[in-house]
């Protein structure tokens, strides 16, 4: 029998925190785990709310989508394009529901701007630039919500600050805002598929990791700091109770996270140390921290470079393919692979070695669309942050370089499930991102092509 579902994301929640510290604090979420399942949810490759998001609710890889984080190497240059809904080539489970004649509402999922039409209605989510411009299906939709909700909040701008305790303020405030309108609009629409992801608590772990985590070097649990860090999550617990209190008896509830988070150990200057090697050259001085787009580089000398972030992409400068590359199209696994050994070796700031995490997309991905790294670094597998600048003066930071930071991204978010007719299975294991898109059209009776990853924990457990 097919049944509602609504899938709530929360963007960044860890297992350690839902199902372990933070529990007894989040009598809604307990009790959701208590009727159903959860368990780890292990995240994309990368492990980034761009494309994480899109690959749980495709069945596609980060590869098959061309999606290697939020901007993408797009145009015949060096130059790194912020994602849209435009660069989204697949079907996403509300356009499945919807083509199977499903209502559906979506609301604030990530790179659903520019807004597509969709059987019901949609709101979008992070990376919508202002909220003046059209961001819903209807269009009149956010004129109406606004006068209700007021202006639209998609984000917290500059959360990265010393002003810790008035962003956590905002986040709450734009939490409420979100939960306030799903509740409108399930109540109005009733749809048969509702899909809903909350940004905040990504926003809150960069801000405040280290009030919230025990296992944090920096950890205090009693400031000022950790009181507002768990008052937001008990918010946010009572806002999902709120919504879940609103659902008919045939609905089935998942909450999931597209990854989780894990102390920041401090970054990694990718491109100094790429400097250091000789792989790249300036053709000049820099002035202080300077970000790739404005190195000057040296393209005849220059063999590699690289993106900073959550995670490095390093691309090689190979001839026929870069405007100006000099590596010979037939020596680039060579030179790869050197790279890949020489990463291997790349030590911590005491000199300590590094378990990192290399990756060669060609390999990892079931296809490589776009334009993808030629090794993507999860340096000291996501215990440091890749720092892009050049003219820093060192290879080992203490720190993000974007502004103050208490967490890098981990491989496991979470999965909880429950609802009618779903066994009470307690704790499972071995879980991924791609089983969501699977297991929601397969309790709403909705094939699924058979191309697509996944498994279906509704019927496999």
């Amino acid at each position: 029998m097919p049944r509602r579902v609504v899938v709530i994301g929360l963007d960044c929640v860890a297992p350690t925190l839902a199902f372990d510290q933070l529990r007894a604090e989040l009598p809604n979420l307990s009790a959701l785990i208590a009727r159903g399942c959860h368990g780890p949810l292990r995240s994309s490759v990368p492990p980034i709310t761009v494309p994480a998001w899109t690959c749980m609710f495709s069945g596609h890889d980060a590869g098959e989508l061309g999606l290697y984080g939020f901007r993408n190497r797009t145009g015949a240059g060096h130059e790194l394009s912020i994602a849209s809904s435009r660069d989204v080539h697949v079907t996403r489970t509300w356009e499945r529901a919807g083509q199977a004649g499903k209502r559906v509402a979506t609301l604030f999922v990530p790179l659903t701007y520019p807004p597509t039409p969709v059987n019901g209605c949609l709101i979008s989510g992070l990376l919508t630039p202002t909220p003046e411009r059209v961001h819903t299906h209807p269009a009149a939709l956010g004129e109406r919500l606004a006068r209700t909700h007021g202006p639209y909040r998609m984000d917290v701008e500059g959360f990265r600050s010393e002003a810790r305790l008035q962003t956590i303020e905002a986040l709450g405030t734009m939490t409420r805002q979100h939960f306030a309108i799903a509740r409108e609009l399930y109540r109005a629409e009733r749809p048969d598929l509702m899909t809903m992801v909350e940004i905040g608590p990504d926003r809150l772990h960069h801000v405040a990791w280290h009030a919230l985590d025990r296992n944090h070097r920096r950890h205090d649990a009693d400031g000022a700091l950790a009181a507002a860090a768990r008052g937001y999550y008990r918010m946010l617990d009572h806002e999902l109770g709120a919504l879940i209190s609103l659902l008919d008896d045939d609905t089935v509830v998942i909450v999931v996270s597209d990854h989780g988070a894990r102390p920041l150990c401090g970054g990694i200057a990718i491109n100094e140390w790429l400097r250091a090697r000789g792989d790249l050259v300036l053709s000049g001085p820099v002035d202080g921290p300077t970000p790739p787009a404005q190195m000057p580089v040296d393209w005849s000398r220059t063999r590699a470079w690289a993106e900073g972030g959550y995670y490095a992409r390093i691309f090689l400068n190979v001839a026929g393919r870069e405007p100006e590359g000099i590596i010979p199209a037939h020596a680039r696994e060579q030179v790869r692979d050197e790279l890949l050994a020489a990463l291997h070796e790349l030590p911590g700031p005491e000199g300590e070695p590094l378990e990192h995490r290399l990756v060669v997309p060609e390999q990892a991905f079931r296809a490589t669309r776009g334009r993808p790294p030629d090794i993507m670094a999860f340096l000291g597998d996501l215990d440091y942050r890749a720092i892009g600048s050049v003219g820093l003066d060192a290879i080992h930071l203490p720190d993000n370089d974007t502004g103050p930071d208490a967490c890098n991204h981990d491989w496991d978010g979470i999965f909880v499930m429950a609802g009618p007719d779903l066994p009470a299975r307690g704790a499972v294991s071995g879980y991924t991102l791609y089983d969501v898109n699977r297991t929601v059209l397969g309790l709403m009776d909705i094939p699924c092509p058979d191309d697509l990853l996944g498994v279906d924990r509704s019927r496999h457990p």
